[in-house]
């Protein structure tokens, strides 16, 4: 039974699709500056957050749910009533460096200004040429949903005065090209920390723990710092390298918002950018992320084992060592051993789909478990996982499946195949494409538009 369970995943995901991954904007372009343009939009990711389900590229109107309410991204378009088709690149510059829009009033901050503040005057220049290179699309951006006051722009220079410092980006003296290459990348146009930072209760960054990872939009963005077990002490930079072009290595496979930012982006990314984002995350010193937890209740152990045997051990082995590349492994892993199990937990009720990308076209699925496993058994089988061949971390608590359950509108079934931004990206990468490729990359602030 477990063989065969093992290869219906296996042929499962075969039969998902073994096309080439959706591909990022084209840098092929006569104007050399708006070719570098394009490819800076491939490291901020642009596309996919500027583009609703279904319609045209970078036209904005994509809904974004946050814990203020609703928005939706801009029309960055070079059309004139809708668009930014009237703007000057000194207005765009200000836009990234300030929060500032062409009329004057604030942009929310989920446009990462905090982050594409430290871009430079270059590259900021050669995106808006990019932009400017774009078929125009007349698209009114639908009005924010959000309550008073979250809906007063004018609030948002509080919000700047406390989250927000400008300039661009200067490079350590003391460090390597390369490494001050992957800093840019990683502070700047990356906005690695928009999601892997942990967020104050205004949706800002706590900068005493950068990249210690965040909660966002019920998952939980991974901690990239040193931290042994929830971090990534144990990942050599060709690990990074590898999953950040390949969106799978021998340690772990990329799921829920991470999938969009590997299909669209890093997949697309120049391996000496990989090689310069895996040097810095490799120099970021541990968090304290990791806290000694006392050790799980027996009996949630006893049960937990139980199911892990039952359900799990077809693919990712009695010992929880996986098949490297294929089911990732679960002793040692970083997302296992988070100090939020909210990742987890919406895998095993969702299921999951590896993202496909050149290096590894065929997706692999996991199946959803929700409709199979009730809330207590979920919490057991994690705790156990968290706890079990030299894992540990605290146990998970059934009131935390049954929340996750309730937020994410999971139900008893794989709900969470969201359709994707593109109309051709469901022929590249199968029939129902990644199955938690989610939408609200930037939840914990405000939208930009």
């Amino acid at each position: 039974m477990k063989r065969a369970a093992f290869l219906a995943v296996v042929i499962a995901g075969t039969l998902a699709g073994s096309s080439a991954s959706p591909q990022a904007p084209s840098s092929s372009n006569a104007n050399p500056v708006a070719a570098r343009g394009a490819y800076l939009v491939t490291l901020g990711d642009c596309m996919p957050c500027h583009t609703a389900a279904g319609q045209e590229q970078f036209a904005g109107a994509r809904a974004l749910n946050t814990p203020f309410g609703v928005v939706y991204s801009a029309n960055i378009t070079p059309e004139r009533e809708t668009g930014i088709g009237n703007w000057t690149s000194d207005q765009f510059y200000r836009a990234l460096h300030e929060g500032i829009r062409a009329d004057g009033a604030h942009l929310y901050p989920a446009l990462p200004y905090p982050y594409f503040t430290r871009m430079s005057r270059a590259d900021t220049d050669a995106l808006y040429a990019y932009l400017m290179t774009l078929k125009p699309v007349r698209k009114v951006t639908p009005p924010n949903k959000l309550p008073f006051p979250f809906n007063v722009r004018a609030l948002i220079g509080v919000w700047n005065a406390m989250n927000f410092k400008e300039g661009e980006f200067q490079q350590d003296a003391a460090k390597s090209s390369e490494w001050n290459r992957g800093a840019y990348i990683v502070t700047g146009p990356g906005h690695c920390g928009g999601c892997h930072s942990p967020k104050n209760f205004l949706g800002g960054d706590e900068t005493s723990r950068p990249l210690g990872g965040g909660l966002l939009d019920t998952w939980f963005a991974a901690n990239l710092t040193e931290d042994p077990r929830s971090g990534i002490e144990k990942w050599t930079p060709d690990d990074i390298v590898e999953y950040l072009r390949n969106g799978r290595n021998a340690r772990a496979t990329a799921s829920g918002s991470m999938q969009e930012v590997v299909v669209y982006s890093t997949s697309h990314m120049s391996d000496s950018d990989l090689a310069a984002i895996a040097a810095y995350l490799k120099d970021q010193a541990g968090r304290g992320e990791d806290r000694d937890q006392p050790r799980p209740q027996a009996v949630a152990m006893r049960a937990g084992e139980a199911i892990f045997v039952d359900v799990c051990t077809a693919c990712h082995r009695s010992e929880g060592k996986g098949v490297p590349r294929f089911f990732p492994p679960l002793q040692g892993d970083s997302t296992v051993q988070s100090r939020d199990p909210t990742t987890i937990i919406r895998i095993v009720l969702e299921g999951s789909q590896s993202p496909p990308t050149d290096g590894r076209p065929t997706p692999l699925s996991m199946p959803a478990f929700g409709w199979k496993l009730n809330d207590q058994q979920i919490a057991d089988v994690l705790t156990y996982i968290r706890n079990s061949w030299g894992n540990r971390a605290a146990a998970v608590e059934k009131s935390a499946v049954v929340k996750l359950r309730r937020e994410s509108g999971t139900g008893t079934a794989l709900t969470s195949a969201l359709a994707l931004p593109f109309p051709d990206a469901a022929d590249s990468v199968g029939s129902n494409g990644p199955t938690v490729m989610t939408r609200n990359r930037h939840n914990q602030r405000l939208s930009g538009g």
